[in-house]
């Protein structure tokens, strides 16, 4: 199992909302002039972007797992490097874990007031940012941030059935936030690496199975590999063509979240025998001696005579 680097996905929380969405860049720009005139009060992005600015941000962790892993499931410890709370101060940010103390700007309100004409405006406080609160001595330990880099273990289930491209979020488990604000989650995104005999499809699973040339032309029996990394026997009948499907019920991959499997289908590929002995080929020219008289191929049978037809046709 590999993993790849980690990914900020969201620096600020939960998107803003209000005037920035849907309407592309010329209409932001409206909207950071209309809340340059009139603050806050009119303005729904900026205030939804104040109240969520110290939230942690979100992580994402690329996870590479075997077929085999995502058919049984897979528990593992991942080794997440990220912000967490600050001990020194529990994640309040000030010396000794003092707790803050009110805002003086705006009395511990977050808002500050100003008159424009005949317009009463509210804001956030640019001392406090908005939470009514300031550290008079930061922490040394994260400098008043609350929070300091550490690489953060994790045991991460992932479930049976598992698809590539599965998406698995754990909540709480991203970035701390600033000055014990809430912290991000973390996403960890699931590739199946591609396995070197089945290729899987959903739940089924295929598998390209090479066919002696006489156990296609006799019949008999073949054992092949399962996903479980058990054992099927499968039935070959006399005559098997390459090309020809067999399906095994039930002997697919594990689906997400139940009980059942999918289905597995062996796919014949017919050998042609190569380095053949000088008594080898002569059998063969008996049996084709012998194939003259009674019809053993009728796909090449029926090829040919199309193919006839069409030359008698090119004569006409």
């Amino acid at each position: 199992m590999t993993a790849s680097d980690m990914l900020l996905l969201n620096r600020g929380g939960a998107s803003s909302g209000g005037f920035d969405q849907g309407f592309g860049h010329g209409f932001s720009g409206f909207s950071d002039i209309f809340d340059e005139m009139f603050g806050d009060a009119f303005s729904g992005n900026r205030q939804g972007r104040n109240s969520q600015s110290g939230r942690g941000a979100d992580l994402r962790y690329n996870m590479e797992i075997s077929l085999t892993q995502a058919f049984k499931g897979n528990k593992t410890n991942i080794r997440v490097p990220t912000s967490v709370q600050c001990d020194a101060c529990n994640g309040i940010g000030s010396k000794n874990g003092a707790a803050p103390e009110s805002c003086n700007a705006c009395n511990g309100y977050g808002k500050v007031r100003a008159q424009q004409g005949f317009f009463t405006i509210e804001r956030s406080c640019p001392t406090c940012q908005g939470s009514g609160q300031v550290i008079k001595e930061a922490c040394k330990t994260c400098t008043g941030q609350g929070r300091v880099r550490k690489e953060k273990t994790l045991s991460v289930t992932i479930p049976p059935g598992v698809e590539d491209g599965t998406r698995i979020r754990l909540s709480g488990e991203g970035e701390a936030g600033l000055n014990s604000a809430p912290s991000g989650d973390l996403y960890i995104s699931i590739s199946v690496a591609p396995h070197h005999i089945f290729q899987r499809d959903g739940a089924n699973i295929y598998c390209k199975v090479p066919l002696p040339l006489t156990a296609a032309c006799l019949g008999g029996h073949i054992e092949v590999p399962t996903v479980d990394t058990g054992r099927a026997r499968v039935a070959i009948p006399a005559g098997t063509q390459s090309g020809h499907q067999f399906r095994l019920k039930g002997k697919g991959m594990s689906i997400l979240r139940s009980k059942e499997r999918g289905d597995m289908f062996v796919h014949a590929s017919v050998e042609t025998p190569i380095n053949l002995s000088k008594k080898q080929k002569e059998l063969l020219k008996e049996f084709e001696k012998e194939g003259k008289t009674v019809k053993n191929s009728p796909q090449s049978d029926g090829f040919f005579s199309k193919v006839k037809d069409i030359w008698e046709d090119l004569k006409d």
